[in-house]
């Protein structure tokens, strides 16, 4: 258990982050309440969450099995010598890359992609393709999901074990 993050996130604000993630639809005086501070202290800690950049968004978080998209895929991409941009460009006017990193090892671009079914996911890697700057693709389908996208748990470390099991509820 750390006593301190990283750029300052002590324990009240690990504390604030994960009653946001337990309870997304309360408000900053349920918040505080359930933290056991003054209203102006969660506002304020909050505030400094968002301005040093912790706390990104408020936005639902989404299924997207449910809506339609059964597949997903994680593609690696090689491109020709110095044209990164220009390939970071194509991908983001392609709905179904959800995300795109450039990596070490094989492969310059690691994407995580989604389709409604496996034709789909042809039509969206022809579209991936077309574009003269990328040398070649390799596709992985997901078969099931074993661990999904997580990061409370890197937060949890800063509260200490006893008050984070009061906490819950």
């Amino acid at each position: 258990m750390l006593s301190s993050g990283i750029d300052g996130i002590d324990e009240l604000d690990a504390r604030l982050i994960l009653e946001m993630a337990a309870h997304p639809r309360s408000g900053v005086m349920e918040l505080a309440r359930r933290l056991g501070v003054a209203r102006g202290t969660a506002q304020a800690r909050l505030d400094k969450l968002q301005a040093k950049g912790v706390v990104t968004g408020f936005g639902p978080d989404l299924d997207l099995r449910r809506l339609g998209y059964d597949v997903l895929a994680f593609v690696t991409v090689e491109i020709a010598q110095g044209r990164l941009a220009d390939v970071t460009r194509h991908l983001a006017g392609i709905p179904e890359v959800l995300e795109a990193h450039a990596t070490t090892g094989p492969g310059d671009l690691h994407c995580r992609v989604v389709a409604r079914t496996n034709e789909h996911l042809q039509t969206v890697i022809n579209a991936i393709l077309d574009v003269n700057a990328i040398v070649r693709t390799t596709t992985q389908i997901a078969l099931t999901e074993q661990l999904g996208h997580r990061d409370l748990p890197l937060v949890a470390q800063l509260v200490p074990r006893s008050r984070a099991r009061r906490g819950k509820g």
